[in-house]
């Protein structure tokens, strides 16, 4: 796979970069810019190599089955325009905007561009055939393009027509397709927790969030990959359940239990489950908060790990020379649920000499939240496609296709 630094005799040439300027907004602007610094030095090298550089990126959903008034409505909440004065700020350098997505007003634009020139295109999304990957969407992009640099881990996992369609065309015409900074990094960090060395363990996994059924594959490949798989968040009870144990109305897949039960047969030992937890009546607007041991009495439901079992947990990691976190512990939003993802936060920062991935998603956003995002080898910018590189060794569409 060619990276950005490989790429030849870009001067004076169209580079369609895929990045993932997917931010927050507020009040008609960026919220939060770190997804746009995080595309810096890649726009920056093919600016400083003399390229013409076109950024491709969605905001938002826009779903074009619904009423097209309610269509219309997401395209406005999710309009790209609004990053582009971010970004130009950021650059230090003017960014051109296309309100066009293809067609003759958007080949204008690229067409206009001078020699380490930006061009921002209008929301991805904006078109129906992106997420189809629609292959004249493909084309209409692709033939303004001289070269294709893929920046967007966090959309490396999709096949759509600006990840996949876009490489697979200027692939097949001779030319150049090659990864940025963000996703070489992405990949190299990741591949070590996929393809483990004996140096490098034990290796501990945590994994939380609400459903066993979002991370059946994960979890089936991480059995195989690690020493010990620590289980908390909502998805603990599923595995409580399939043990005998009371849970009340913590979120349980019933559906799902034949399935905890397997994994902690064939795991032999490997999965480590809570052994107390924090308990209330009421997701909101509780009246009664206790800690309980492994059985949750009726009409109360989990809501964070219990001490007990931050003191177990802390334990399990303090072995590890690798750790993969994705998902926090509990309700973490609540600062009353929050113990329990502070406390790996913190078991994860104690340790010395070993190599720490975030999965990015809540855990990401957890971690930052409470000051520990530089206790971290990595904070991973894709939640989804971190999960699913694990889940497949090593493989993503978007990445595949630059090969």
């Amino acid at each position: 796979m060619l990276t950005v630094n490989e790429l030849k005799n870009i001067k004076g040439k169209v580079v369609i970069v895929r990045v993932d300027f997917n931010v927050p907004l507020k009040d008609g602007k960026v919220r939060d810019d770190n997804r746009v610094r995080a595309a810096l030095p890649t726009i920056k090298k093919l600016l400083e190599e003399g390229a013409k550089v076109v950024l491709l990126s969605h905001l938002g959903k826009v779903k074009h089955k619904e009423a097209p008034e309610v269509v219309e409505a997401q395209k406005a909440k999710n309009n790209m325009a609004i990053v582009a004065p971010c970004l130009a700020e950021l650059l230090g350098k003017p960014v051109a905007f296309s309100a066009a997505t293809r067609g003759e007003e958007f080949e204008k634009a690229v067409a206009a561009l001078k020699d380490g020139d930006v061009l921002l295109v209008q929301n991805t999304r904006y078109e129906k055939g992106e997420e189809k990957n629609d292959p004249e969407l493909a084309a209409a992009w692709a033939k303004v393009a001289d070269a294709y640099v893929m920046d967007a881990f966090g959309s490396a996992h999709r096949a759509h027509a600006s990840t996949y369609g876009i490489p697979e065309i200027l692939k097949g015409e001779g030319k150049q397709v090659a990864c940025g900074y963000l996703v070489e990094k992405e990949i190299a960090n990741l591949m070590r927790c996929v393809d483990v060395k004996p140096a490098d363990r034990p290796y501990v996994a945590i994994l939380g969030g609400l459903k066993v059924s979002d991370k059946i594959k994960v979890i089936d490949s991480l059995l195989k990959k690690c020493d010990k798989v620590i289980i908390g968040g909502a998805m603990a009870y599923t595995f409580k359940k399939a043990l005998g144990f009371e849970v009340g109305n913590s979120p349980c897949e019933l559906d799902q239990l034949d399935y905890a039960r397997k994994c902690l047969k064939e795991g032999k030992g490997k999965i480590v489950l809570p052994v107390d937890s924090v308990v209330t009546d009421a997701f909101e607007g509780w009246t009664k908060k206790e800690i309980v041991k492994d059985n949750v009495p009726a009409g109360m439901q989990g809501m964070d790990i219990g001490p007990e079992t931050e003191k177990l947990y802390a334990e399990e990691i303090s072995k590890a020379k690798m750790v993969f976190w994705n998902g926090p512990m509990g309700v973490f939003e609540q600062k009353d649920f929050a113990s329990g993802t502070i406390a790996i936060c913190k078991a994860v920062a104690g340790l010395k000499g070993a190599f720490s991935v975030c999965g990015g998603g809540d855990s990401a956003a957890a971690i930052k939240e409470f000051g520990y995002k530089e206790s971290f080898s990595h904070v991973s910018t894709g939640g989804g496609a971190s999960l699913e590189m694990i889940e497949n060794d090593g493989h993503l569409p978007g990445v595949d296709i630059l090969k």
